[in-house]
């Protein structure tokens, strides 16, 4: 995978003039996020060597490369998922990539189903911790010490310090935030009912199909990480009947601007 990174990472800067420091992956319904750059670059990826082809509806694909303000970024409009037949590695592999392309701060947005409560649809939650319940993981197999260690402690894979300074963005701008734990599931089937139940149990607030292994792989190269999600649906009785993907993308698109805003202001003040 080393040989196969550096490679790709060399085809990208022979396309770009440009360093980023951050990197932002948009989930399901958020791809919009592109409009608020100023956007200096933008290859896609069926032109980018070894890396996968979205397959989902409501991803593009395209690695598109822009300023706010004067923060450098680079943003994946559209992300790869395990339940698509990718492997954890293949999934993962354009945060390696970022990682060598001088991102250090990784912003991750998705769109879940929500188990607490006080949720709602369209209700945005800072994700604090992650539950991981993949059947693979994108570390297994022979560590290579240039990417990061091979036992990786991950008492903290959210970064206290960008959750604090986004809560402090929300104030000043009126918005709602919750804050969350999610579980990553492979999917690409939505919960069942005693699986959403499932979710509450283990100690999850929301649950969807990515995220997590951006995550760890982010984390093992130690780059910060802030993630976001957009409650689409509750899994509940009342609810569980409306749940699709087109309600899916309806809800994260309903929230998008204001989630937009937010990672926004964010990056700007990082």
């Amino acid at each position: 995978m080393w040989e196969q990174v550096q490679e790709t990472v060399a085809y990208i800067k022979q396309q770009i003039s440009v360093t980023p420091k951050t990197g932002v992956i948009l989930g399901s319904g958020l791809g919009g996020f592109t409009q608020d750059l100023q956007i200096l670059h933008s290859i896609p990826y069926s032109d980018i060597p070894h890396f996968p082809v979205v397959t989902v509806e409501g991803h593009q694909g395209e690695l598109v490369f822009g300023t706010i303000g004067t923060q450098v970024v680079v943003a994946m409009k559209g992300r790869f998922h395990f339940y698509e037949g990718y492997s954890m590695q293949e999934v993962t592999f354009p945060v390696r990539v970022m990682k060598y392309l001088g991102v250090e701060t990784l912003v991750v947005s998705n769109a879940s189903g929500g188990v607490n409560a006080s949720y709602k649809v369209g209700s945005i939650v800072l994700i604090t911790d992650h539950i991981n319940m993949m059947p693979e993981h994108p570390l297994r197999g022979k560590n290579d010490l240039r990417f990061g260690p091979r036992f990786l402690n991950m008492s903290q894979p959210y970064s206290a310090r960008l959750i604090e300074k986004a809560h402090e963005i929300a104030a000043q701008k009126g918005i709602t935030l919750q804050e969350g734990v999610y579980m990553g599931l492979q999917g690409p089937t939505f919960e069942t009912l005693s699986e959403y139940r499932m979710v509450k149990i283990l100690g999850a607030d929301c649950v969807g199909m990515s995220t997590v292994p951006e995550v760890i792989v982010a984390r093992h190269m130690d780059m910060e990480v802030f993630g976001i999600s957009v409650i689409t649906d509750m899994g509940d009785e009342e609810n569980i009947d409306d749940v699709n993907h087109e309600e899916v993308l309806k809800a994260a698109q309903q929230a998008e601007p204001v989630v937009r805003g937010l990672i926004r202001e964010l990056i700007l003040q990082l």
